[in-house]
């Protein structure tokens, strides 16, 4: 069946248009214009932090981070072992190594008590990730690593407006990270920020972005550095975006509501969950499944396909990939093969929620027909023989 609900699918409105166009029109579409800094100036000061940097993309925004503090070979840092696989792929980039630890079921961010379990004297950071738009525990993350003298660098890609305590996540820590790829909740197309009140993580980070170029001597670089530059047309756009983004969240908000209503109740199915110091964005509506296996789990998004609606499973734990070692995150491990992200995006309709809430059920109630009479057969099957052998 041809898909008709994606799983994402980016809001743009005639504002990006419009301040697009006029990037446009201006001829100063590359990596220098007013766009850009009105974007950065704006998301810091919306997240609550001094300085903002744009960048190429949200990867390119953590290895900024990783080499601002001077991480390098030899250093080990916390991750997550549930995320996606740039953040680790970003600490491996600069010659260290990542460490990964296992998460919170409840929230499936990064649990505190297994950052402790694994800390070492070569760990030199911590980067919890407010995966799926819920934010980290940062009040015990950060007193781990003013105990242990760490850095703690937020991924906050998928978060963006998330709030711990009142606060937006991207101001809760040494440095954070945002990424604006064409799935989040405000977009650039490709396109990240780095957000610290440091001014020296700041400096030495936008330097970095350009070449490591001298900010005296032009054409004289200093280091080697990378072109991690976002276009004045992506500044653009992001600023349109950014001017929606109160809006782009509450309509978030809303859709995992009506999810909520139309599938409570629904035995051994479970929803985001957010804790009490948490202000959730819902960047995706997470749907879990008691007893899922990969396998069916794999076949319940193909019943979901056939009926023309698109899903992704959760991230496989990073250390289950080849190029990394394994470690136990029992946690990591027993989430991910149960878990199903659903369409979420900003146009998403209310019916369209009714059509896969009602889809869902359907799914599982004949799931649970189909268990019941192969139990009856076998049952039957059992009697059967038991008859045959007393005869």
């Amino acid at each position: 069946m041809k898909m008709t609900i994606p799983v994402s699918q980016p809001s743009i409105g005639p504002k990006e248009i419009e301040y697009m166009n006029d990037a446009i029109k201006s001829t100063w579409v590359s990596s220098i214009g007013p766009y850009i800094t009105k974007f950065e100036e704006n998301f810091a000061r919306y997240c609550g932090a001094k300085y903002g940097l744009t960048t190429s993309n949200g990867t390119t925004a953590l290895h900024l981070a990783l080499m601002s503090l001077g991480i390098t070979r030899g250093d080990e840092v916390i991750v997550p072992d549930l995320t996606f696989v740039a953040t680790a792929n970003a600490v491996k980039y600069t010659g260290a190594e990542p460490i990964f630890v296992d998460i919170d079921e409840s929230t499936l961010c990064i649990d505190p008590f297994s950052i402790i379990r694994r800390m070492n004297k070569n760990i030199k950071a911590i980067i919890p990730v407010h995966i799926y738009g819920h934010p980290c525990d940062m009040d015990a993350i950060n007193e781990i690593a003013k105990e242990y003298g760490l850095f703690v660098i937020e991924d906050a890609a998928e978060a963006h407006g998330a709030e711990y305590k009142g606060k937006r996540v991207g101001n809760l820590s040494d440095v954070a990270v945002f990424s604006f790829y064409g799935n989040k909740i405000i977009t650039t197309g490709e396109g990240g920020m780095l957000l610290t009140n440091n001014i020296v993580i700041y400096e030495k980070a936008k330097q970095l972005r350009d070449h490591a170029m001298s900010k005296s001597k032009r054409y004289w670089h200093t280091e080697i550095g990378f072109n991690y530059r976002i276009t004045n047309i992506q500044a653009a756009l992001g600023l349109g975006q950014f001017e929606r983004i109160d809006e782009i969240i509450k309509k978030k908000r809303e859709i995992f509501s009506r999810y909520k209503a139309n599938l409570e109740g629904t035995a051994g199915l479970k929803l985001n969950r957010t804790a009490s110091y948490a202000k959730n964005v819902y960047w995706v509506v997470c749907l879990e499944i008691d007893g899922m296996t990969m396998e069916s789990r794999d076949k319940f998004m193909i019943d979901l396909k056939n009926r023309g609606i698109d899903s992704r499973p959760y991230f496989y734990p990073i250390s289950d990939l080849p190029m990394y070692s394994k470690v136990n995150t029992p946690i990591a491990h027993k989430v991910f093969q149960k878990g199903v992200i659903l369409p979420s995006y900003e146009s998403l309709s209310g019916s369209d929620v009714d059509y896969i809430s009602e889809s869902i059920k359907s799914i599982l109630a004949s799931k649970l027909r189909l268990k019941i009479h192969d139990l009856k057969l076998k049952t039957k099957k059992t009697k059967q023989n038991a008859i045959i052998i007393e005869k």
